[in-house]
């Protein structure tokens, strides 16, 4: 059943929102009751979904509860050929053995926030994957080659003398098909896809149907202030464990606080304009920054969680303590890269490499850089000053 809630609605297309296409024509659909079909899609060209790519999930599930179709679409065709959409030079394509491995939890991870048993759920490949090239070659001619190099980052690259392959003009069609194939209504995306949610609109033109609404979010920045990216690894993980996510967020940037209240999560603005006009009278922002810690840690796994995740931010980084109840490992492997890896303190051997090389790893409270170093029984492993496990 359809809910309209004029306040919610306003939310709907206000937080967290940069633009709206077209924004009274779906403040209208929205408040006629008109059940909506809202599409997401995503890429799995990493094995985690990170908060970043939580903001159009969010407003997914935004759409859900006020009774609305909402349709998420697993990328495992167009992660194969991938989207330059943000990014300075080529991606390069992963193999379908890859994208099948990073995709595996996915529904689980989406379903930390939208309820899955009623969203209608599509991989691409079902579609795309038999197109021939005649049924390509009449989507191609939907654009031209000077709309495609007009786009900022694809621009930069030719200025610069950057290879651009053709395949990079392959992705937008491919997403742009995606709404055609399952008529959606309204498409979610970050501002770095506004080329492709267009193309969107004008395949669905081509095809004789009603062109998708588009609301489109602003990006986040990681950790390190760079726009959030598994690549660079500086992400908060919706898998991390719950000591890890509240650990991230406590190292954010402090002038990244409310934009992080703002897009991933559902406190109420009147609530975050507090904490805001807070850090502004000169409050502690280490103080707001872990009820954004709590909120989230609750949010993706539950209150309980979130208070022991609490009392060990509080021991080990305000005590400067190594905590008592030690999660304690039995590695399949000593090598402290793949142990790293095990523990999920880092997502892969670059970024575990990375680490030691930064001097962020202690074994026993020594740093260690050294990739080849091997942990022995009883060793405690060290990640930042918050991250601790004991081997077993």
């Amino acid at each position: 059943m359809i809910k309209i809630d004029k306040i919610k609605i306003n939310d709907l297309l206000t937080r967290g929102v940069e633009e709206v296409i077209e924004k009274s024509k779906l403040e209208n659909k929205l408040n006629e009751g008109n059940q909506l079909r809202v599409k997401l899609g995503i890429d799995p060209t990493s094995p985690n979904i990170h908060i970043g790519r939580s903001i159009p999930l969010l407003k997914l599930r935004d759409f859900q509860e006020l009774g609305h179709k909402i349709v998420l679409i697993i990328g495992d065709f167009t992660g194969v050929i991938g989207d330059t959409s943000d990014k300075e030079s080529e991606r390069p394509m992963l193999t379908k053995d890859q994208i099948k491995k990073n995709m595996e939890g996915y529904i689980l991870q989406a379903g930390k926030i939208i309820n899955i048993n009623e969203c209608e759920i599509h991989y691409n490949s079902d579609w795309l994957g038999k197109l021939s090239y005649s049924e390509l070659g009449e989507q191609a001619d939907v654009f031209s080659l000077s709309d495609f190099v007009a786009r900022e980052n694809i621009k930069k690259r030719l200025d610069s003398g950057k290879r651009v392959s053709l395949r990079e003009l392959l992705y937008p069609l491919m997403q742009g098909y995606d709404s055609v194939f399952v008529k959606a209504d309204v498409e979610l995306g970050g501002t770095d896809q506004r080329f492709n949610l267009l193309a969107g609109r004008e395949l669905q033109r081509h095809y004789k149907q009603v062109p998708q609404d588009v609301i489109m979010n602003p990006l986040i920045e990681g950790l390190d202030g760079r726009k959030m990216s598994s690549s660079w690894g500086n992400t908060v993980n919706l898998f991390d464990i719950p000591n890890e996510m509240y650990g991230k967020i406590m190292s954010l940037k402090d002038e990244y606080i409310i934009k992080y209240f703002i897009l991933t999560t559902r406190v109420d603005i009147d609530t975050i304009e507090k904490y805001k006009k807070s850090l502004e009278a000169g409050v502690n922002p280490r103080d707001i920054k872990m009820k954004l810690a709590f909120e989230l840690v609750r949010f993706y796994y539950s209150i309980q969680e979130a208070e022991k995740a609490e009392n060990y931010f509080t021991n080990t980084f305000s005590k400067k303590e190594i905590p008592l109840d030690l999660v304690e490992i039995k590695p399949l492997n000593y090598n402290i890269v793949l142990v790293l890896i095990e523990s999920k303190f880092v997502s892969s051997k670059t970024e575990a490499r990375h680490a030691l090389e930064q001097g962020s790893i202690k074994i026993n409270g020594v740093n260690i850089y050294d990739s080849k170093a091997e942990l022995k029984i009883g060793d405690t492993l060290q990640k930042g000053k918050r991250f601790f496990i004991k081997i077993i």
